[in-house]
């Protein structure tokens, strides 16, 4: 197996760290929640818009920040991503109204969209074939370790400081990247892509209209004006956004859907990943407003579904490879589904180790075997020139899950998160599950094997 070069190394440690920062603060916030309610006021409202300002504009850019990153040099554009996120999460920290967090929050979004495909473009363009397949693991493996321990983190500075040093702490990782960054010389000169803006509006603007009024209807009512011009002019919009793409150099190319292994993939995306942040957001919460633990506890009660990830995600990968991602990402949604349900357990009377434990171990054991699979099976059926893109619109797909089912919190829930809104919301996450592991037995097939080109040879492609 090919060995990483220095400079190979390099890369990765800051597409590692720059990555890093943008995936743990989209679930360092979640155990913060009650605190930050708490302090500034509006209860779940503000605690829905804390996570979905920052997931509009990272799921509305992320596409868009591609385009900048090819026009006008990803390192320029990893350095900008990164000093603006720094300056935003200190605004975080420091704000002292709903109001003034919700928009440093978006301004979060914003530069951490800048980083993931910037990060993923040094990758691809300074690796190929297998050593850069190996790399995109090693990002992959980080990002989701990001995502898994985010809540630990939060809870522990929401006990042992303050929920504000939850944002404070991004300073760090942003100057260390920023110094290996300037370590960095590579060829960046800017290409000759067109950034398409308007695009990038369209998306941004219509998904801040339909999650407007998710998060707001259950206060206004479907029959506000301001309810109904947001839903169907940010419907109007994501239409828009979607006939724009069928021009020239679009975009997010919707030929990408065509690919079979692409396409269900992230419908499957869609649905776990839909589970996952609904998961993740009512456990976090309701384990601290409900149950009465500590936000440390509730952030380490998700610490098994870590463990298992770490011991068993890179078997499942490796079995995948050798028997096809369909198995496991069916058994692997399906089992989450399976432990989803095992927390109806939890009642008035509350126990972690009987109630909570159980559901985690197979909430682990389940997104162990379907993580590898589903990112292999996605961008293993596009060629290596549009691994990019490809990755990008897989990682939107699953931004713009967890920002709509968060939007939809209220309704889900039955507009407060008490012992009956936590079951209802058990439930749905459960059938989001069991749809992305439906879908992925539908759909998946197994890719065709490659001929042996060596160790440049690119991944296999599934057919369309």
């Amino acid at each position: 197996m090919a060995s990483f070069t220095p400079v190979q190394r390099l890369v990765i440690a800051v597409a590692v760290l720059a990555s890093f920062v943008t995936f743990l603060d989209g679930t360092v916030v979640t155990v913060a929640l009650p605190a930050i309610s708490r302090e500034l006021g509006g209860g779940i409202t503000t605690q829905q818009w804390t996570v979905d300002a920052y997931l509009i504009t990272l799921s509305a850019l992320i596409l868009l920040a591609g385009s900048v990153s090819d026009a006008y040099g990803r390192v320029l554009v990893m350095r900008i991503g990164l000093i603006a996120f720094g300056i935003a999460s200190v605004a975080v920290a420091a704000a002292p109204t709903p109001l003034v967090l919700i928009i440093a929050r978006a301004a979060q979004g914003a530069a951490g969209a800048l980083l993931v495909p910037s990060s993923l473009a040094l990758i691809t363009a300074v690796m190929r074939g297998e050593v850069q397949s190996r790399a995109i693991g090693v990002w992959t493996a980080f990002t989701t370790a990001a995502q898994l321990v985010g809540p630990l983190l939060g809870g522990l500075f929401v006990d042992l400081l303050s929920w504000r040093f939850v944002f404070v702490i991004n300073v760090l990782p942003i100057g260390v990247t920023l110094v290996l960054l300037s370590r960095l010389h590579l060829p960046d000169a800017g290409r000759t892509a067109q950034v398409d803006w308007l695009s990038g509006a369209l998306c941004a603007l219509g998904l801040g209209g339909v999650v407007y009024a998710l998060i707001e209807q259950p206060h206004q009512g479907w029959g506000s004006p301001a309810i109904l011009v947001t839903a169907i002019g940010g419907a109007a919009l994501l239409a828009l956004f979607l006939l724009r793409q069928r021009r020239p150099h679009p975009l997010m190319p919707l030929s990408l859907f065509l690919v079979r292994n692409f396409g269900w993939g992230n419908l499957s995306t869609l649905f776990v990943y839909a589970a996952l942040s609904l998961n993740g957001f009512v456990v976090g919460v309701y384990l601290q407003q409900g149950a009465g633990l500590k936000a440390t506890e509730a952030g380490l009660a998700s610490l098994p579904v870590t463990i298992l990830m770490i011991l068993l995600s890179s078997r499942a990968g490796r079995l995948s490879g050798r028997l096809g991602p369909r198995l496991f990402m069916t058994a692997g949604p399906l089992m989450m589904a399976g432990g989803a349900l095992l927390l109806l357990l939890v009642s008035e009377h509350f126990d972690y180790w009987w109630q909570v434990l159980p559901a985690m171990i197979v909430l682990g054991v389940g997104l162990s075997l379907t993580v590898a699979p589903l990112t292999s099976a996605i961008l293993g059926s596009i060629e290596e020139a549009r691994s990019g893109i490809a990755s990008a619109v897989n990682n939107a797909v699953a931004r713009v899950a967890g920002l709509l089912v968060v939007a939809m919190l209220s309704t889900i829930v039955g507009g407060t998160l008490n012992l009956a809104g936590f079951h209802s919301a058990t439930w749905v996450t459960a059938a989001l599950f069991a749809l992305g592991g439906i879908v992925a037995w539908i759909g998946i097939r197994r890719p065709a094997p490659v001929p042996d080109e060596g160790a440049g040879s690119g991944p296999a492609r599934s057919g369309s």
